[in-house]
């Protein structure tokens, strides 16, 4: 064990404060007395109660989990704290990932916080600002190719594959099990928020780990007992890069919402058995119904995301309107990322700021007070 994570095990057992995440879902963890005891404040993230985005939508109890409120802005730090410890404990010296950005994001403040190098290779021109420039202030090295996500995740794997055992590498993208299994708790926590399973859970789905870790969740609950139940797992594609929804891959995946531009899902599988095992649905919505999603969230519930996460708030909204939810339900809508990720696309949106000399008249006159 590095002297840093020895250092870090030692502060940990003599501080007093709230359990980490893997500590507080020890028991559903892969984790064993070797397991480096990584965090940096992963998970507790809110479920709010949406009530004037819930009447826009026509629907009863909605609510948000917010999960860009996690350390590095997205739900990703759930599972890769779970990876990198892991990698750590299995005698990793390194991570890579494939990502459209907050993978990367991810990986590279965890393993820096490890002690540990992260490679990250992405496609060049189609990562957000906010999400490559949080890796490498992290201090990853960073490989831009020409090409998409699915081809950097081929490269990764490949890469892995061929790696000298001496000079081990893990790889920490979604088919890594270790990733799944520390996402999965999102659905504890909404769970003991609400105090039961919502009717529906409603996600955006890229590469289609995070539905199927949901459903592993909500899954482990009710088999111990802790609940009596289990979601609906309702999960929305772009409809540029929906090969779920349309049955075939898709080699040149398009939409504005980056973080779920995959034209194969490397758990698709488990993403389509989800579906199916909960009764659910996955479908697509538009680039235009993202963004009006996107817009609603923050204007009514005052809850800036990026725009994939809004896909989830759009497929209620579909869903509702073409019966196929009840909007008396209990739904939950899962905003995967913080909407300061991708600035460009908020600034592209945002309304041009009012403009007056430097008096109260001149700012009343503006503002028609």
């Amino acid at each position: 064990m590095s002297q840093v994570l020895q250092q870090l095990r030692e502060e940990r057992s003599n501080m007093g404060r709230r359990p980490r995440l893997m500590e507080r879902f020890a028991d559903f963890l892969p984790l064993t007395e070797a397991t480096p005891p990584l965090g940096l404040g992963e998970g507790f993230t809110p479920l709010v109660r949406a009530r004037n985005l819930g009447l826009a939508l026509g629907v009863e109890r909605l609510y948000l989990k917010v999960e860009g409120q996690n350390p590095t802005g997205s739900f990703k730090d759930r599972g890769m704290v779970v990876a990198v410890a892991k990698a750590i404990e299995e005698g990793a010296r390194a991570v890579i990932c494939a990502s459209t950005g907050n993978t990367s994001s991810s990986a590279a403040c965890y393993a820096a916080s490890a002690g540990i190098e992260a490679v990250i290779v992405l496609p060049k021109g189609k990562i957000a600002a906010g999400k490559m420039l949080q890796g490498q202030a992290a201090g990853a090295r960073v490989v831009a190719v020409d090409g998409n996500c699915d081809d950097a995740l081929r490269i990764v794997r490949e890469l892995t594959a061929e790696r000298d055992p001496d000079s081990p590498v893990a790889l920490v993208n979604s088919v890594n099990p270790y990733r799944l299994e520390g996402q999965k708790t999102a659905a504890f926590e909404i769970c003991e928020d609400l105090g039961a399973p919502p009717d529906y859970l409603a996600i955006p789905v890229g590469n289609a780990g995070n539905i199927s870790a949901y459903w592993m969740g909500f899954k482990e609950y009710r088999d111990a007992g802790l609940v009596s139940s289990t979601p609906k797992m309702i999960g929305f594609q772009a409809l540029g890069a929906s090969p779920l929804v349309q049955g075939h891959d898709f080699d040149e995946p398009q939409t504005i919402a980056t973080a779920i531009r995959i034209g194969r899902p490397a758990s698709g599988h488990l993403a389509l058995a989800a579906r199916d095992e909960s009764g659910g649905l996955i479908d697509a919505v538009t680039d235009e119904e993202i963004l009006a999603a996107y817009r609603d969230v923050a204007r009514t519930e005052g809850i800036f995301c990026e725009p994939a996460s809004a896909a989830s708030v759009a497929g209620v909204r579909k869903a509702v309107a073409d019966g196929r939810v009840d909007p008396e339900a209990t739904i939950v809508a899962v905003l995967t990322g913080l909407g300061l990720k991708d600035p460009d696309t908020a600034m592209g949106l945002a309304d041009p700021n009012l403009e007056a000399e430097p008096t109260v008249e001149a700012v009343r006159a503006v503002l028609g007070w």
